[in-house]
């Protein structure tokens, strides 16, 4: 696609050049600066001074003053001008021979050795690799012989370090540090002048068209191809770029990056380097010379001279995003980064970025106007702004200044389509909940999450409430509206809460579960409020809505303490805890609610408080004397509630025992709970008594010895078992009672619990008259009991005694070497003098004072002895 690229710019006129001299043409030309020279066929060379100046209308445009021309007196053309300005010198090619003159006067250097003869051509090297800055590196082409020659050009001499043979006469010749590039009369090749290695690009018919060989930056040349096709090469020969398809009558080329200008016999043609397409082509008649000089292309005819003013790189940019060709303003953006400062560079690339996200957010690319937009760091309340109301009224942001975008709002943008406006919202959606936890909302994070809050109510977002009861920056004035207009009630009392405004958020939820307000983002609301009462930090606003809750579900509402730490004792600084006691006086009306809490306390917090206890204890105890008073009771009910109660009981250590057997005391139905009262007050014979005589529940009595014997020691849990079977075999009873029952569960007890028993007791107390084989298992464990006690008595006896003969042989060791003590030899421990026999030795048979001794920790038993004089 066409972009204007460059304009044409008259620079040396013909009538200033040759006046009425009409035979007089162009033959070559050189640009140095603001100095223009020009070569013509008479053979003189004519010095212009350009200068540059900006029209009314912003256009370039150029004055030119003659300031010398100078006749060189060899009747033949100039061929060809390289200024070389390090040297104040011109290197002139004219009939064959390159002369060196001086840039300002044109007069000949004065020394005759300035002078190279036989040539076809030459190319000043643009990167040298001699390190001497006065002197110019030139490749000569030989008239007559396959050679290309390497000059150096001084100030008033040439010299000649290298020749290198060609395998054809070469004809064009352009050169790069060691590298030469040439045409021969069939190919193009690479020469490396230094190691003499070659390498062959492609074929051409000299014959056919004149061949071009241009420098275009460091180790890399421009090639007039067969087929109409300029080729890239680089000095390993290869080609890093896609060919420019130009003109098969092309006669020069210039490169001004990023594009290559080539000229043919009527039209000057402008290709992109980034993407090789055609963008701008010039009328030019009769041109025959186009050279690029520093980036200044000049053009020249055979009777004036034209300058290729390109556009400022910026003005072709915004018409190629004004045509929205979005990814031909990226390349060339791209292109020009090595020709920019690298400060301007990023803010223009970050502002075409921009631009560019804009122009496809409009065509509803929103994917790739996304990654414009993240990667050019657009402040995301340009975005913002397009849809109306979404910025705080409070928000300071003002447009980029020129502006962005053309649009002047989403409803401009869509012109009516509500689907497109639906899309645009949706994208924005996703965009800011991209970038708000990024460094594109800095300083601006208000503006991003209020105008996400906006979007989230509006669409009914299913993230609007993940925002609020996240950390955000929502403002409370502007959202709180918002949410109202669109009954959002739910999140606006979140929203309350963010902004610590709790009595505001309650009163709210309150409203909606009552049915005052209407809104279904939550449907158990009632069981959110009890939860945020729970963790309430205000004791107030507890106080103040429990009762609320309470009222229409205890078991639910009791939540609101039940899920509070405990704030009596350890912790009665933390402001936010309420006391056990204070709860338990308010909870006195709400008689379920009270018991969940007592259990929550004692059961699941396991607070060791006897009044807590005991209050439990009888709120179980009420509960099931009420279930019995029923008519009829409800069977399951009564079950699960004994179950509780009976738990209770035999856990508990701290509840008043007295107490609760006083209200059980006549109910006759309640023999368990008695049982495990009286087992309590360690009344344990009226227990066994209860629950084998009166509920005649004979595995009962038994789980009671075990519960009542747990972590006591043998001697007790077997006292506790002789009184149950002594229960069962009492000899005070009539004797039929005896029978039956009772002796069948005193012959079970023995045989499951035999080793609990003292045998010897248990044959006192069996009646004379029974068999044998009823107790078979109980006679058979406790004779396997007594052997096992007897043989392991014998191992300890056994283990006693070796240990003992153990010491008395160590006992005898030592009494065979004497120690022998004096009133001269002291003690190790006190150092004083022995005055008495009477002597400890301590491990290898030093004595010491038996008083030392004891006030001395050592390892081994001493061995005390009393010795004679």
């Amino acid at each position: 696609m066409s972009v204007k690229a460059f304009e044409l710019v008259p620079a040396v006129e013909r009538e200033l050049l040759m006046g009425d001299k009409a035979r007089i043409n162009i033959e070559c030309i050189e640009c140095c600066g603001k100095h223009l020279y020009v070569g013509t066929n008479d053979c003189f060379i004519h010095h212009f001074l350009l200068e540059e100046h900006a029209t009314t209308k912003g256009m370039l445009s150029y004055t030119v003053q003659k300031l010398l021309f100078k006749y060189l007196g060899l009747k033949k053309p100039v061929e060809a001008l390289k200024a070389a300005s390090a040297l104040e010198r011109i290197i002139v090619l004219c009939d064959a021979t390159v002369s060196v003159i001086d840039m300002i006067t044109l007069e000949p250097v004065p020394s005759g050795g300035a002078k190279i003869k036989g040539v076809a051509a030459f190319c000043v090297n643009e990167n040298p690799v001699n390190g001497d800055p006065f002197c110019v590196e030139i490749g000569v082409l030989s008239a007559r012989r396959r050679t290309v020659q390497i000059y150096m050009v001084y100030k008033d001499r040439v010299q000649l370090v290298k020749e290198v043979n060609t395998p054809e006469q070469p004809c064009a010749v352009s050169l790069d540090g060691y590298f030469l590039c040439l045409a021969l009369s069939t190919q193009y090749m690479i020469l490396n002048y230094s190691t003499g290695a070659a390498q062959d690009l492609f074929p051409y018919d000299s014959e056919e068209r004149k061949p071009i060989v241009k420098r275009i930056g460091r180790e890399e040349f421009l090639l007039a191809a067969p087929g109409g096709l300029g080729m890239f090469a680089n000095a390993e020969g290869i080609s890093q770029r896609a060919p420019v398809n130009w003109s098969e009558s092309v006669m020069g080329a210039a490169v001004c990056f990023p594009y290559v200008v080539a000229l043919d016999e009527g039209f000057v043609t402008i290709h992109s380097m980034l993407d090789q397409q055609l963008k701008q082509t010039l009328s030019f008649r009769d041109g025959h010379i186009l050279q690029d000089f520093e980036g200044k292309v000049v053009l020249a005819s055979t009777k004036a001279v034209y300058v290729l003013v390109p556009l400022p790189l910026e003005r072709q940019i915004q018409e190629l995003l004004a045509g929205h060709r979005v990814e031909e303003a990226l390349a060339l953006t791209e292109g020009a980064r090595r020709n920019i400062p690298k400060d301007k560079f990023q803010i223009l690339h970050r502002r075409i970025l921009q631009q560019a996200g804009f122009i496809q957010f409009g065509q509803l690319q929103f994917l790739e106007a996304k990654e414009h937009f993240r990667t050019g760091q657009l402040d995301v309340r340009e975005l913002i702004s397009l849809y109306p109301l979404l910025l705080p009224a409070s928000s300071s942001f003002a447009r980029c200044h020129p502006p962005l975008h053309g649009f002047a709002d989403l409803n401009h943008l869509a012109q009516g389509d509500q689907d497109k406006v639906q899309r645009c919202k949706r994208f924005l959606i996703t965009y800011l909940g991209e970038v708000r936890s990024t460094e594109g909302a800095n300083g601006c994070r208000e503006d991003v999450d209020t105008a996400l809050l906006k979007l989230y109510a509006e669409q009914d977002h299913e993230s609007l409430l993940d925002l609020l009861a996240s950390p955000n920056a929502c403002l409370l004035a502007d959202s709180a509206p918002w949410l109202e207009k669109h009954h959002k009630y739910f999140a606006l009392g979140l929203l309350y809460h963010y902004n610590g405004q709790d009595s505001a958020a309650l009163q709210l939820w309150v409203r909606i579960v009552n049915g005052d307000l209407q809104d279904s983002t939550r449907s158990d609301l009632y069981e959110y409020i009890v939860d945020f009462l729970g963790f309430c930090s205000n004791p107030d606003l507890v106080w103040k809505y429990a009762d609320w809750a309470l009222q229409r579900d205890q078991t639910i509402g009791v939540q609101i303490f039940t899920r509070r730490p405990v704030g009596q004792d350890q912790v009665k600084e933390q402001k936010d805890q309420v006391n056990p006691d204070d709860v338990i006086t308010y909870l006195g009306k709400h008689s379920q609610a009270l018991l969940l809490y007592l259990e929550h306390l004692v059961l699941g917090r396991r607070i060791q408080k006897e009044k807590l206890h005991t209050h439990l204890a009888v709120q179980y105890t009420d509960r099931v004397l009420s279930l019995l008073s029923q008519s009829p009771p409800v069977d399951q009910q009564v079950s699960v509630a004994r179950d509780k109660l009976q738990l209770l009981l035999r856990e508990s250590s701290l509840y008043r025992v007295q107490l609760l057997l006083g209200k059980i005391q006549e109910c006759d139905q309640l023999f368990l709970e008695r049982a495990t009262l009286h087992g309590k007050l360690e009344e344990h014979d009226k227990a066994l008594h209860i629950l084998v005589h009166q509920l005649k529940d004979f595995p009962a009595a038994e789980a009671y010895c075990v519960w009542g014997s747990a972590s006591r020691d043998p001697a007790y849990q077997q006292s506790l078992f002789h009184l149950l079977l002594g229960v069962y075999l009492d000899r005070d009873l009539p004797s039929s009672t005896v029978t039956g029952e009772l002796e069948m569960a005193a012959v079970d007890l023995l045989n499951r619990h035999g080793e609990v028993f003292d045998a010897v007791r248990v044959l006192d107390l069996l009646p004379e008259g029974w068999s044998l084989q009823l107790l078979r298992p109980f006679l058979g464990r406790a004779l396997r009991g007594s052997m096992h006690a007897c043989r392991t008595s014998q191992v300890a006896l056994g283990l006693a005694r070796s240990e003992n003969l153990q010491l008395q042989h160590d006992r005898l060791k030592q009494r065979r070497s004497p120690v022998l003590v004096s009133q001269k030899k002291g003690c190790v421990l006190c150092h004083n003098t022995f005055s008495e026999p009477d002597c400890v030795c301590l491990p290898g048979g030093v004595p010491v004072h038996t008083h030392c001794a004891a006030q001395r920790v050592v390892r081994d038993s001493p061995t005390r002895r009393q010795l004679p004089v």
